[in-house]
């Protein structure tokens, strides 16, 4: 469960929050209602996305619904810590392609008094826990499981299936190259990907 104000308004520590699910589910649009709120609070935001991340535009966080903000794209997550000084709320989009130093920098931020909000995917295309997502999600505050619908059955989907046989595990790409699937459509895809490639080889 998600509340955005704490009991205790006197302690001096911000939290970490997490947004995570499949490849269009929504992650990028829940980050960014969040942030634009606090924005419009007064309170002091920077967004922060990984550099390698320029299918929409190379300074904006942008999701599938066209939906915008601005934000510092960076090579690693010790330039977060960096860039982040004086801020209320810090906004991280796309965390699975960070270091493992995410984790540290974001319970640094924290434990200096700064809300952080890092969304991401959860499990990679093969359906097993993504870089630094899983250790983010166990010391953050707050986690919310987005889903997207499965474009097979109708189904909530928390998998993101890749359509390409292409093995590597960073692949930027929109509907061309990535559904969302349950877990079923998931299973079956994945089954009949093994046996076209089996049946290639033969």
């Amino acid at each position: 469960m998600f509340l955005e104000n704490t009991v205790n308004q006197k302690e001096q520590f911000g939290w970490i929050e997490v947004i995570c699910g499949s490849m269009f589910s929504g992650k990028t649009e829940e980050l960014i209602r969040r942030l634009k709120r606090a924005q419009f609070a007064q309170q002091k935001v920077e967004i922060f996305k990984p550099a390698i991340d320029v299918r929409y535009d190379d300074n904006l966080v942008t999701s599938h619904d066209q939906n915008q903000i601005r934000s510092t794209p960076v090579p690693a997550a010790a330039n977060i810590a960096i860039l982040a000084s004086g801020c209320d709320v810090v906004g991280i989009d796309e965390g699975q392609f960070f270091d493992d130093e995410i984790v540290k920098v974001c319970n640094d931020l924290a434990n200096r008094g700064v809300r952080v909000i890092v969304a991401g995917l959860d499990m990679d295309f093969k359906g097993n826990p993504f870089g630094p997502m899983p250790a983010l999600m166990a010391t953050a505050e707050y986690v919310t499981k987005v889903h997207a619908v499965c474009t097979r059955t109708g189904n909530l989907a928390q998998y993101s299936f890749r359509k390409s046989g292409t093995d590597d595990l960073v692949l930027l790409g929109e509907k061309e190259a990535y559904e969302p699937l349950s877990r079923a459509a998931f299973f079956k895809a994945n089954q009949k990907q093994i046996e076209e490639k089996n049946n290639t080889k033969s």
